[in-house]
Parts: C-alpha cells; sequence; structure tokens
C-alpha cells in the first residue's frame, strides 16, 4: 500500500504539480503584458519610440525565459543551458540594432506566447486526473444509497485515475521540457559550434602535450644518448693522438656504438609512440599484435568491409591499447574480447572483459583522457562497469565513407 501511495503522490509528482499550478497565471500575466507591449510596439513603428519599445519587450521575453529556466531546473531538474545572445553594438543604438535582430529574443516571445493554452490544457490534464480522483473519493461515503455498483464504479475509476495520475503528469511535463530545450535554450546550429569549438579546443590541447611529451623525450633521452656518443668519439680521438693501447680505443668505440644504438632504439620507440609501424598493414593486423602482447587473454572480432582512414585507424589503436592495459591492471580480469565493425558510417569498438568491474570516468583519470581524444573526432565513449563486473566499453566514431577493400 505505501509503495502504491508513493508512486502516486512521490517526491517527483508533487513537484509536477506545483510546477504546473505556478507556471499557469505566471504565463497567463507574461502573455498579457508581452501581447500588449508588443501590440503598442507595432502601432508606434510610424515613430522613434516604436522599435525601442520593441526591443524592451524582447529583452523582457528574454528576462522571463531565463527565470522558467531556472524553475525548470529547480522543480523538474530540466537544467537548460542559456542560449549565447548576440553581441551588442557601441552606444544605445547599437544595443537596439543587437536586440532586434537577435533570433534568441524571438524566440522566447514565442513560448510566451504559445505558453498560456499549453499551460491551461497541461493543468487541466495533468491536475485533473489526481482532482476528480481526489473528489470522488471523498465524495464517495456521502453517496446516496447501498455500496452498490454505482459506488464500486465510481471507487475504481477513482483509483484508475490516480495510478495514471504520475503517469499523465510526466507526459505533459515532456512536452514542457521539449519546448523549453526547443525555445528558451541554445539552438541547435550554436550547440554545433559550441561543440566544435569543445572539440578544437580538445585538440590543440591534446596536440600541446603530445608536442611536449616528444620534446621531453627527445631531450632526455635521444638527445642525451647522442651528445654521449660525440663525447666518446671525443675521447677516442684524444685516445689516438695520445698513441692509447688499442684495447683503450676499442673500449671506447664499443661504448660509443651501444649508446648509438641505445639512442636509435629510443627514436624508433617515440616514432613507433606517434604512429605504429603495425598500423601500415591495417587495423585488424594491429590488432592482433596488441592481442598476442596483452596480459589478458584477448578475444577478437573485426567486421570492417572497408578501411577506416589512417587517423581514425590510429585512435582506435591506442583506445584499444589503454584499454587492455587498465584490464590487466585494475580489472583483475580473466579474458577479454575485442569487437570492431564498421557499419552505417560508424566505427564501432566494443572491448569487454570479466573483471571485477567499477570502471568510471574521473578527473585527470586514463578513460577521461581517451572520451576527451575520442570526442575530438566527434566520437563518444560509453562504459557499462558495474560492482563485480563484467565491464563493457563501447566507442563509437563517425568513419566517412571509403574505398571497398579489393
Amino acid at each position: 500500500m505505501k509503495r502504491i501511495l508513493a508512486s502516486i503522490f512521490g517526491r517527483r509528482s508533487q513537484r509536477g504539480l506545483v510546477y504546473l499550478l505556478l507556471v499557469l497565471p505566471i504565463d497567463l500575466v507574461a502573455a498579457v503584458l508581452l501581447i500588449i507591449g508588443g501590440l503598442a510596439g507595432l502601432v508606434l513603428l510610424l515613430t522613434p519610440l516604436g522599435a525601442w519599445l520593441l526591443a524592451a519587450v524582447l529583452r523582457g521575453a528574454a528576462a522571463l525565459g531565463g527565470k522558467r529556466r531556472a524553475l525548470a531546473a529547480r522543480l523538474l531538474g530540466e537544467r537548460v543551458p542559456a542560449p549565447v545572445r548576440a553581441t551588442a553594438g557601441g552606444g544605445p543604438f547599437g544595443w537596439r540594432r543587437a536586440v532586434l535582430r537577435d533570433p534568441v529574443g524571438w524566440r522566447m516571445l514565442a513560448y510566451a506566447l504559445i505558453k498560456p493554452p499549453v499551460a491551461v490544457l497541461s493543468l487541466a490534464l495533468g491536475g485533473g486526473f489526481y482532482a476528480y480522483g481526489l473528489i470522488s473519493l471523498i465524495y464517495l461515503p456521502f453517496h446516496q444509497g447501498s455500496f452498490g455498483r454505482e459506488a464500486l464504479a465510481i471507487m475504481v475509476t477513482s483509483v484508475i485515475l490516480l495510478l495514471l495520475g504520475p503517469w499523465m503528469v510526466r507526459s505533459v511535463l515532456a512536452v514542457e521540457r521539449l519546448l523549453i530545450r526547443s525555445l528558451l535554450g541554445p539552438s541547435q546550429a550554436s550547440q554545433r559550434m559550441s561543440v566544435l569549438r569543445d572539440s578544437r579546443d580538445r585538440a590543440v590541447k591534446d596536440a600541446d602535450l603530445t608536442l611536449r611529451r616528444i620534446e621531453r623525450d627527445l631531450h632526455d633521452g635521444a638527445q642525451a644518448r647522442l651528445i654521449g656518443v660525440g663525447m666518446h668519439l671525443a675521447m677516442v680521438r684524444e685516445l689516438l693522438t695520445a698513441q692509447a693501447p688499442p684495447e683503450h680505443v676499442v673500449a671506447a668505440v664499443d661504448t660509443a656504438q651501444a649508446t648509438l644504438s641505445t639512442a636509435v632504439a629510443e627514436l624508433r620507440d617515440l616514432v613507433r609512440g606517434i604512429h605504429p609501424p603495425v598500423l601500415d598493414n591495417g587495423l585488424e593486423t594491429a590488432l592482433a599484435t596488441v592481442a598476442a602482447g596483452s596480459a589478458v587473454p584477448v578475444t577478437i572480432e573485426t567486421a570492417l568491409p572497408t578501411r577506416p582512414p589512417p587517423a581514425l585507424e590510429s585512435i582506435a589503436y591506442f583506445t584499444v591499447c589503454e584499454l587492455l592495459t587498465n584490464a590487466g591492471r585494475h580489472s583483475a580480469a580473466r579474458n577479454a574480447t575485442i569487437r570492431v565493425d564498421l557499419r552505417d558510417g560508424v566505427l564501432r569498438l566494443r572491448v569487454h572483459d570479466d573483471g571485477q568491474g567499477g570502471a568510471h570516468q574521473r578527473a585527470g583519470g586514463g578513460l577521461a583522457g581517451l572520451a576527451e581524444r575520442i570526442g575530438v573526432v566527434d566520437g563518444r565513449l560509453s562504459i557499462d562497469s558495474p560492482p563485480g563486473g563484467p565491464t563493457t566499453v563501447t566507442v563509437e566514431i563517425p568513419c566517412p565513407a571509403t574505398a571497398e577493400r579489393p
């Protein structure tokens, strides 16, 4: 019984009903004021005052839209970011011109004008189920006659309406959420621009970190080794000039040769970190090489009718390397599966292991870094890793069409 009452009068339903009750008078008053101001501005367009009045109406609509987003965030948990406003020019006339040309204000004005009938219908539907159900139950004891079929029908109808009440409230609030996102939030174009800016910033940051890593590795590794080779060659020259015993000269040459071999190996490893040569033979071959050297037994499944672009192959390769390293180091996994397929223009990677689970993205962690690098190419990383396992990491990367395999 408690569970039924909680589902009918739960906190979510209470907040939804309070929201519907609050927004109706606000919407009616806002629409009336904006309509009066808008009509007055249109009538006065023949005078300089009309444009100023219309600009004030649009700013008022924008202010009301901000308050509505805050109310939706507080009562509905619907957090919609504020749209990007047009930059105002210099002086009051630049401000007026920017406000009148800004589509954000016009969209918020449209919301304010559309909302009153929607608010009335939403409250009638969402609150009507609760009101009719409760009123019928309250009226039932005062029903004339014995507890017959009519009273039973009223009671059953009331209970059904109350049980359907939360569903109806959620349904009408879904329409409200849609209107808020589409008219009070950023447009799809601005959202896309924001995503592109974030991707650009991540790409610049990733490139800067890569260049710094290469510079550090060269400075601390190969460069130091080559300087050592030069010092040993200078020593060989001094030994020859001093007519030192041949074994001393040979020892110095051997040391220089060993140092040079180490420098070449470090340069080779550095180049391999930028672009693994094994990728020249395709992603399947590269993943097979990774699986062969993995601490966890790995099964590979591939379905690549076409070869992805080299840049995406490199991202996929390093992503799998990172995920397999995490599986062997943190999850205590005994087996892992890699599934790679390319269909409908999307390259999908699925790395599954039977470890202890609990993997999640955290700031500064390896998975968060992977998600950022994948986001640079508009990719997406999702993690399914409940405590106790298993763990499944899925990566989806948009992949442009490439030529069919010969």
